[in-house]
This record gives C-alpha cells, structure tokens and sequence, in this order.
C-alpha cells in the first residue's frame, strides 16, 4: 500500500472522524521485532506524520518533517533508525552509529525513554547526554561505543573536546525540534557537531516550525531532502479550544488561581517568561493553598525531574514552566493550558499550547494578556491568521481592561494618551534657552536658565545638590566648590596607610 502511494501520489484513505489515516504499522515496513514490541504497547495506528516519514526513513533518503508537537514525530524518526540499526554491527569503542540532538534534557530524557520502549526485543544500545549533571558516568557510558546517542548540543561538545566519543562513524543523524534549538542559540554548536560527522551520512530534521534559517541550515546540510508536512506552517493545533483574556497585570494571579480552582483535579502547565517569575507564580499559588512547582533553567537536574514526576504522578496538579522547558514536557492529560505572560516569538506560542491536547486528545489553552502585551498578542493573531477569541476575565481579577475603549491601559512608550496639562509632545518648556545658544557665566534663575538645583548652576553646584539654606548650613560653607573636594581627598588619603602602619597591622597580625 505504501509503494502504491508513493507511485501514485495519492495518499491512503483518511478518515475525517478520527482524523488519521487508516492505516497499520505493519504496512510499513517495519521488522517483526517492531511490530511485536509496538503491539504489546497497544500501537496499531500512525499517525499522518508516521505515514508519511517512516518509509522516507526505510529508503534511506533524507527528510524535513514538519508537524505539530504532540503528533508523534519521535516515533516518526526512532522506529525506522531502530530497524535499520538492529542488523549491523554493534559500535566500535568511543562510536557512536545514530545521533538524536535536541533542544533541553527534558526532551532528551523523552526521547531515550521512547528508544528504550521501542527497541525493548532488539540487541542496540542507548543512552542520553545532558547538562546539569556529572559528566563522568557519560563518559563512562560511552567508552564502550553507543549505538543510539540521544544528547543536548552543549553537553556533546563538552564530550567531544574531552575526548569522550567520535563522529566519524555515524550513520544516521536527527535534529529534532531544530527550530527551538535555534531560538536558544545552538545552532553554532550543531553546525560544528555537523562537520564532524561522515558525508555520507543520513539526516533527519523535525521541527514544529520553518523558519528561514532552518531552510538555509537544511539546504546546505541535507541531501535532496524530502519534505513531508501534515498541516499548514504555523498554524495551531486543531483540538485545542484557546481564547484570550484581556486584564491589567495585577489581575493576573487572581485569574490564575480561580482557573485552576475551577478545573480542580486536573492537570495544569502555566509558562511564564522568565525563571524568576515562575518562581515568583509558585510561592503566590502555594499561599493561596495550590500545590505547584516550578521547572527551568536554573533548576538542577534532580529539581527537574521531581518536579515532572509530581506532575506526571498527580500529586503537583500546577507546574510552572518557561519556554526553555516547554518543548521536552510530555505528559498525557494536560488539560490546560495558561500563557501567564505572552511570549515574545510568536511561534512560541504554538509549542506552549501543544502540551495539551496530544495524541488525540482535546485541551483548552487560556491566554492573560495585560495591555503592554496587546502588541505580542498582535503578532500571534497575524502568524495564526486569525483572531484568538475574547473571553471574559474571571469575576473579582480587579479591572477588566476591555472596559476601557479609549486605550488608557495602551503600553507606555506606544499610544499611551498625555496626561491632562501635559505638555504637547515636541514643545519646549516656557523659558527654556534658544537652541544652539550658549550658557553666559552671569546667567541666573529667570534669565532663561534652568530652575536653581536643575543641571550645573553658575556657582558650581551639581544638580541634585541642596543649596544654602538653613536646612543644609555645610552647602553655604562650601559654596565655592573648593572645600568638598579638599575633604574627599582627605577620606582618600586616611584610607590609604602609611608603610609603618601597615607594617605595624602586619606584625601584630603575625
């Protein structure tokens, strides 16, 4: 079936109530191990962007993949390097035979558990190198050559220049979620990673989105690759029921707590945009009696991992996370979704909302915009295509900002409206000196000057300095400017000791 759609061009049949191809992974071409192992996980179907990678893969060409999260690309790439690798011989020490890079640990810990569970019946070997922990069992790991090798860019290179593990034999390489890894600056080490690996190889490249220097790093990197997309380019995932709730930001973590009060029992992820504040949101919902935790960057690998097992457990219903952990969460029934705050590339808001609504399933994602956030929620609906519907924010979050038609809470340095007595903007203050025309050294207050205690006054006061007056008797001492500058050399000098004194302090240190 496969070769007569290939022939042809017609892809299976689809079948619009289930929306996936009817089709079965052993149409594939996969291996009986394969097979077996996919059946005892209660695998039958693919879905589209299986359909269509997995016998590209087989034939050993090279393809892009682009396909929303949550829509199984990590199978779409894991199973045919499983079946092409079970065969050939085991890697020589310090080798590896396929590469899979991804963008964070949380990623790369999910994607080696997906290899394990795949390649269960079958002789290959595995393993997965990240930052944030030692580096010593990794390399420990490796000395004995690795068939599959799941790793982070950084934590390959540092491996690399200590020697630890070689390229040169790769056959098969993966870069998967290639366009987060250029958004977090990568794309440096995965050229360099690139160049040390075979000509000849095979690559693979996944991604959520294209951007254009994906295309050009694909061009120059993949040979005649072969394309495959199951849904237009950067358009948000179909089973998700997302609108957005208009607020000042104060409002923000009442709205957020009566959300998940109202969904209690269900599993939440809340993306903020910097660590501090997703620590920040943690403290606030744990006094407000809401178990959550935090997950990013800054947190240590063990931190990361308590905290997913707690969410993926049921017993941390909330997790707060930033974008740099966004793409590497995987959890089944996530249900909601929260942008806390909007991000700031809006193809990053279709990677926070495909954490719901996965494999299938349906998720609702909510939106908290305040108005100096107006402009990133612009820039989403303009890559959308379409308008995110308004829902109304919760009774009880402070003001609601659609309230206000004339743009009062519009972002300060944009269209924010002058404030009334305000000066026009470009007019000069009454008073104010001809421009190009000098300061003469008699000028004074009134003269077309500034105000006494603004800029540097003809007496030598600075501005900010009090004048002489009865409140400050030390200014009308030292109007001159003379004496302060005498006593701040004095400090100076006092604290720098004579050579006897400081080798008195020595001696009586010894």
């Amino acid at each position: 079936m496969v070769r007569e759609w290939q022939r042809t061009g017609a892809p299976p049949t689809y079948c619009p109530k289930f929306e996936s191809y009817i089709m079965l992974f052993s149409e594939l071409g996969l291996s009986k191990a394969l097979l077996d192992t996919l059946d005892g996980l209660h695998l039958t179907t693919p879905t589209p962007i299986q359909v269509q990678a997995i016998p590209l893969v087989l034939e050993g060409r090279d393809v892009i993949g682009l396909a929303q999260t949550g829509t199984g690309k990590t199978a779409a790439f894991s199973l045919p390097i499983l079946h092409r690798l079970a065969p050939g011989k085991k890697a020589a020490p310090k080798k590896v035979r396929a590469l899979i890079l991804s963008p964070t640990r949380e990623l790369s810990a999910q994607i080696a558990k997906s290899v394990k569970d795949y390649g269960r019946k079958l002789h290959l070997t595995s393993t997965v190198v990240v930052g944030g922990v030692s580096i010593r069992p990794q390399i420990k790991a490796l000395a004995g050559g690795i068939d599959i090798l799941i790793a982070t860019p950084g934590r390959l290179m540092d491996l690399i220049e200590q020697r630890a593990v070689s390229l040169n034999e790769i056959e098969v390489v993966v870069l998967d979620e290639a366009d987060q890894m250029l958004d977090i600056g990568f794309m440096p080490a995965i050229k360099r990673i690139l160049a040390m690996t075979p000509q000849n190889r095979q690559t693979l490249l996944f991604s959520a989105t294209m951007p254009k220097e994906i295309r050009e790093l694909s061009s120059r990197h993949l040979k005649n690759p072969t394309e495959v997309s199951v849904i237009p380019a950067k358009k948000t995932a179909d089973r998700v029921d997302h609108s957005v709730m208009h607020m000042q930001t104060p409002a923000k973590m009442g709205a957020l707590a009566g959300l998940i009060r109202a969904r209690k029992g269900e599993r939440v992820i809340v993306f903020t945009r910097t660590k501090r504040g997703a620590d920040k949101a943690v403290k606030r919902l744990e006094t407000d009696g809401i178990n959550a935790a935090a997950i990013h960057g800054n947190k240590s690998q063990g931190q990361r991992e308590r905290a997913l097992a707690g969410f993926r457990a049921g017993t941390v219903p909330v997790l707060i996370a930033t974008d740099i952990a966004a793409r590497g969460i995987d959890v089944p029934g996530v249900t909601l979704v929260v942008n806390y705050e909007l991000p700031n590339v809006p193809e990053v808001y279709v990677h926070r909302i495909g954490r719901t609504a996965r494999a299938g399933a349906e998720g609702t994602a909510v939106t908290f915009c305040a108005p100096d956030e107006r402009s990133l929620l612009r820039d989403i609906e303009k890559m959308l295509k379409t308008e995110i519907p308004v829902e109304k924010a919760p009774e009880g979050t402070y003001v609601d900002a659609l309230a206000d038609p004339d743009g009062d809470f519009a972002p300060l340095n944009k269209t924010q409206r002058p404030r009334q007595g305000a000066r026009p903007q470009g007019a000069k203050p009454q008073g104010a000196k001809p421009q190009g025309q000098g300061r003469r050294p008699d000028q004074r207050q009134g003269q077309g000057g500034k105000p006494q205690g603004q800029g540097r006054a003809a007496n030598g006061q600075q501005a900010g300095k009090p004048g002489a007056n009865r409140h400050h008797p030390a200014a009308a001492a030292n109007q001159n400017g003379d004496q302060p500058a005498a006593k701040s050399r004095r400090r100076r000098s006092d604290r720098r000791p004579r050579p006897e004194q400081a080798g008195d302090k020595a001696v009586a240190r010894g």
